[in-house]
C-alpha cells in the first residue's frame, strides 16, 4: 500500500509539523487518545489523523502493517489511495459523522480486503473520535485500527457449523444429506464442491473400502455436487452416476487411508482426478480454473464411506485451519450420511417383509370386486404396520379385513405379519366377526405378557415395537346370496359406504378396545347392502389423526373425495388415496375398497327337509335334478348324491330341529346342511369292522374342502368340489 501522489490538489509533502496551526497540542490529544484508546482496544492498535477533508495528516508506525506505505507517504492522501481495494466511502462516512457530530464511534467493524491481504478476506475493528480546536472546532478526526481478523475467521466458521448442523440432517435420505452438505461449504468455505460415496453406502449396506485395493479405477457415486460460478462445470458426472477414480489418485488414497490431503496450490496441468469426462476428453485444472484442493474422507464410527473434495478458485489457498473446518463439517454431515444409511437399510428391510406379508394378489372370488392400496410412511416417521387382506370363506362369502399395528419399522411389521396370520386362522374355522376379535384380543394380551410388555395387574400399554397391543382391526364378513354384511371394530375407524347412487354414508358401528388392553365385549352389526354398494375399508392415516373434530374433518374430506371418484373400484381407490394422502406421509395408510355383488337367483337352490331318515333319498334325486339343470357332468353328480346323502343322513341321525339342503353354484360347488345341533361333528377312522362312522370321512374325500360354521340357529355343515364343467 504505498503512497500515491496528491490527487484532487492535495498539498505535496504534508507532514505533521504543517499540521499544528490546525491542531490544539496535537501530540498531547494523540496521546492522550492513545492512552484512552489502548485501554478500550488493547495495546498495539495501528493509529492515523485525518485532517476535515478526510487526508491523511499523521499516523504510527503500526498502521504500516496493512499496507500503504510509511507514514510519511500517506500524508495528503486519502484512504482510497492508500486502500485502492478497500470500500473506503463506509469508512470516511463514518468520518464524516463524526466531523459533523462529535459523536466518538467505537467498535465499526469492517470486512473487506487490504493491500496487506489482497487475496483473503479480512476484518478490522475501527474506532473515531473528533479533534477540536480551543473554540470547539472540529480540526480532524482521530482513528484506531484493530486486526480482528482471527476472530471474525471463527465466527464465520462457528456460522458455518451452526448452519451445517440446522440444515444437514433433516431428511433420512442418503443422497439428500450428502447434498446438503455441498450446499452448506459453499460459498463459505469451497467454490465448488463435490460429494462421492461407496455405492454400497447408497443401498444402505455395510461398506467395504478394503475390497477398492485391487481395482484399477475406483468407483463411487457422485451423491451430491455444489459450483459458486456458472461457468465452472458443476461436476463431470451428474447426482447418482458413477465417478471412477484412478488408483494412484489423491482421491483414492484419502479413501483408503481415511486421512485427509491439502494442497494449497494445484498442478494447473494436472489432469483432473476423476474419468470418463463428458465428451471423451479429461479436463485439466488450468481449465477448470480450480487452483487449492481439500480431500476430506466422510467417516462415521470407524468407517469410510466416501469422500468430500473442497476446491478453490479465485481465493486465498486453504491452509490448515480450513482443513480443520472441513473435517469438523465433514464428520458432522458423515453422522447423518449414516445414519440415513442405515434407515435406508432398516427401511428396505421393513418394505420388503411388510410386502412379503401383505397380499400381492387378492384372490379371486365372485362376492366383491375388489382394488387395494398401501401407502408406506415417509422415511422420518418411517414405516408402520398397517395392512388389509380378503379372505375367501365357505358358502361364497367373503371376510374383508383392515388393521394397524403401533409402532414403526421392523418389528410392527413383524408385529403386523403375526397379527394378519392369526386373522386367517380364525377366518379358517368360520368364526363371526365379534369372536374374530375376541380371539385377537387375548393373542394380543398372552404375547405381551410373554414377551413382558404387560403389566402384572393385567393391564398392557399399547404401541409397543414389535407388539400388537394398542392395534386395531376391523374384521367384515359379506354374503353374496342375500347382501347381508356383518362387521366389528377393535379400536379402527368404521368403514363408509358408497350406495349405488354415489351417496356416501359412514356405518354406525360399535367402537370395541384395542387389542390386548382390556376392555368391553366386541360388538357386531349387521346390515342389507344393495349390490353395487362399494364398502371402504381404511386405516385411520387416511382421515389424520388428532381430536374428534380433526377426525370429522377427515371423515367430510373423505366423503367428498369417494363422491367424485369413478365407479369401479381400481381406479376409486387410487383416486383417493392421491386426493388425501401426500406422497410422503406421516403415517402409513391402507385402503380397501370392495363393491358388492349378489348371486342370482338360478345360482342358488335350498330345500327345507322334514327329520325323517326317508328323505335322505328324496334330498339325493332333488339335488341331481338341480344339477342337470346347470348342466353339470355325471361325475359331479355321482360325488354330490354322495355328500348329499351323507350330510343329510348324519343331520337327521344326530341333531334336532330343522334340516336345511342348499345347493350354491359358484366358481365352485358348495353343498350345505343346515340343522339345529350346537356341537361340531368330528371325524373319525371306523375299525374294518363298525358300521358306522365312516360319514365324513367320505366327506373328507370327496370334496375339496369341507367344514363346520355356526349360525345363531344352529350349524352348517359344508363340502366344496371343483366345478369341472361350467354352466352353459
Amino acid at each position: 500500500m504505498g503512497g500515491h501522489k496528491e490527487q484532487g490538489g492535495a498539498r505535496q509533502g504534508f507532514d505533521v509539523a504543517d499540521a499544528a496551526p490546525l491542531l490544539l497540542d496535537p501530540h498531547g490529544l494523540v496521546a492522550g487518545w492513545t492512552v484512552h484508546a489502548e485501554r478500550l482496544l488493547g495495546h498495539g492498535a495501528a493509529e492515523a489523523i485525518v485532517d476535515t477533508d478526510l487526508r491523511y495528516v499523521w499516523s504510527n508506525a503500526a498502521l504500516e502493517q496493512f499496507g500503504g506505505g510509511p507514514g510519511r507517504s500517506r500524508v495528503g492522501l486519502r484512504v482510497a489511495d492508500v486502500q485502492p481495494g478497500m470500500d473506503s466511502e463506509a469508512v470516511e462516512e463514518r468520518m464524516r459523522h463524526v466531523l459533523e457530530t462529535g459523536e466518538q464511534e467505537v467498535g465499526y467493524e469492517y470486512v473487506g480486503r487490504a493491500r496487506s491481504a489482497p487475496l483473503r478476506e479480512t476484518a478490522h475493528m475501527l474506532s473515531f473520535t473528533r479533534l477540536e480546536d480551543d473554540r470547539g472546532d472540529p480540526t480532524g478526526v482521530y482513528y484506531t485500527v484493530v486486526d480482528v481478523t482471527d476472530r471474525h475467521r471463527a465466527r464465520q466458521r462457528l456460522a458455518l457449523l451452526d448452519r451445517a448442523g440446522e440444515y444437514i440432517g433433516r431428511t433420512l435420505d442418503v443422497m439428500t444429506t450428502a447434498q446438503e452438505l455441498a450446499d452448506v461449504a459453499v460459498p463459505g468455505l469451497a467454490d465448488f464442491v463435490t460429494v462421492d460415496l461407496l455405492e454400497t453406502v447408497l443401498r444402505g449396506a455395510e461398506p467395504v473400502p478394503e475390497a477398492l485395493a485391487g481395482s484399477e479405477r475406483v468407483r463411487l457415486r457422485r451423491a451430491g455436487h455444489r459450483s459458486l460460478y456458472e461457468d465452472l462445470p458443476r461436476t463431470a458426472v451428474d447426482s447418482g452416476a458413477v465417478v471412477a477414480y484412478l488408483t494412484d489418485s489423491p482421491p483414492v488414497r484419502c479413501l483408503t487411508t481415511g486421512q485427509s490431503w491439502r494442497q494449497e496450490q494445484l498442478d494447473p496441468l494436472a489432469l483432473e482426478w476423476a474419468v470418463g469426462a463428458p465428451g471423451g476428453r479429461e479436463s485439466t485444472f488450468l481449465e477448470l480454473g480450480l487452483q487449492s484442493v481439500m480431500i476430506v474422507p466422510v467417516r462415521a464410527r470407524g468407517v469410510t464411506l466416501g469422500l468430500t473434495t473442497f476446491f478453490r478458485r479465485r481465493r486465498s489457498p486453504f491452509d490448515p485451519d480450513d482443513l480443520h473446518l472441513a473435517e469438523d463439517l465433514v464428520s458432522r454431515a458423515a453422522v447423518c450420511v449414516d445414519n440415513a444409511r442405515r434407515y435406508t437399510r432398516e427401511r428396505d428391510a421393513a418394505l420388503v417383509l411388510q410386502r412379503s406379508l401383505l397380499p400381492r394378489r387378492l384372490p379371486d372370488q365372485d362376492a366383491v370386486e375388489v382394488a387395494a392400496c398401501y401407502r408406506p410412511a415417509d422415511e422420518l416417521t418411517g414405516l408402520g404396520g398397517d395392512w388389509f387382506d380378503l379372505i375367501p370363506l365357505s358358502g361364497a362369502r367373503v371376510a374383508l379385513v383392515v388393521g394397524e399395528v403401533p409402532g414403526h419399522g421392523i418389528d410392527a411389521a413383524a408385529a403386523m405379519g403375526r397379527l394378519r396370520t392369526a386373522v386367517r386362522t380364525l377366518a379358517a374355522i368360520d368364526l363371526p366377526p365379534e369372536e374374530v376379535l375376541a380371539h385377537l384380543d387375548d393373542l394380543a394380551f398372552r404375547s405381551a405378557r410373554d414377551d413382558g410388555d404387560g403389566e402384572e395387574d393385567g393391564s398392557a400399554g399399547g404401541g409397543a415395537q414389535g407388539n400388537s397391543v394398542g392395534s386395531g382391526c376391523l374384521y367384515v364378513v359379506y354374503d353374496p346370496a342375500d347382501g347381508r354384511c356383518t362387521m366389528a371394530a377393535a379400536g379402527h375407524p368404521a368403514p363408509a359406504v358408497v350406495a349405488p347412487d354415489g351417496t356416501v354414508g359412514f356405518v354406525d358401528l360399535p367402537q370395541g378396545p384395542p387389542l390386548g388392553v382390556g376392555g368391553p365385549p366386541f360388538e357386531a352389526v349387521e346390515l342389507d347392502l344393495a349390490e353395487g354398494s362399494t364398502l371402504v375399508l381404511h386405516t385411520d392415516g387416511l382421515l389424520g389423526h388428532g381430536d374428534d373434530g380433526a377426525e370429522e374433518a377427515g371423515r367430510e374430506r373423505l366423503r367428498r373425495a369417494l363422491e367424485g371418484t369413478a365407479r369401479e373400484p381400481r381406479p376409486s381407490c387410487r383416486e383417493v388415496i392421491d386426493a388425501l394422502v401426500p406422497a410422503r406421509p406421516e403415517d402409513d395408510v391402507a385402503l380397501l375398497m370392495a363393491r358388492t355383488r349378489r348371486l342370482a337367483p338360478e345360482q342358488i337352490a335350498a330345500w327345507e327337509l322334514p327329520p325323517d331318515p326317508a328323505v335322505v333319498a328324496d334330498a339325493r334325486r332333488t339335488a341331481q335334478d338341480q344339477l342337470s339343470r346347470w348342466g353339470l357332468d355325471e361325475e359331479l353328480m355321482f360325488t354330490t348324491e354322495l355328500l348329499v346323502s351323507e350330510l343329510v343322513t348324519n343331520a337327521i341321525r344326530h341333531a334336532s330341529g330343522r334340516v336345511r339342503l342348499r345347493l350354491i353354484r359358484e366358481r365352485t360347488l358348495v353343498c350345505e346342511v343346515l340343522d339345529g345341533g350346537a356341537s361340531a361333528p368330528h371325524l373319525r377312522h371306523p375299525r374294518a369292522m363298525d358300521e358306522g362312522g365312516r360319514g365324513l370321512l367320505l366327506v373328507s374325500q370327496l370334496a375339496e374342502r369341507w367344514g363346520t360354521r355356526f349360525v345363531p340357529d344352529g350349524k352348517i355343515i359344508w363340502a366344496e368340489q371343483p366345478l369341472t364343467t361350467p354352466a352353459g
